[in-house]
């Protein structure tokens, strides 16, 4: 299956803290490959399956650990 990237402008993230439960709530995700977060840039780059989840699904997770997604 064809694998998809995507990337959100998170606001809210500035420390490690941040970053791994992020990292944590969207790695549980099935259909969620790879997570990177850019503290400094306030993106959030996944890689995922579009037939196992959505982007929408994806910004729900990181707003779930009190983060505003930019969309």
């Amino acid at each position: 299956m064809a694998k998809e990237v995507a990337n959100f402008t998170v606001h809210g993230m500035s420390c490690s803290h941040c970053e791994n439960s992020i990292k944590k709530a969207l790695g549980a995700l099935n259909g969620v490959d790879s997570v990177r977060v850019d503290l400094k840039g306030r993106k959030v780059y996944v890689e995922y399956d579009p037939e196992k989840v959505n982007i929408d699904v994806i910004a729900e997770t990181i707003e779930d650990q009190g983060y505003d997604v930019e969309k």
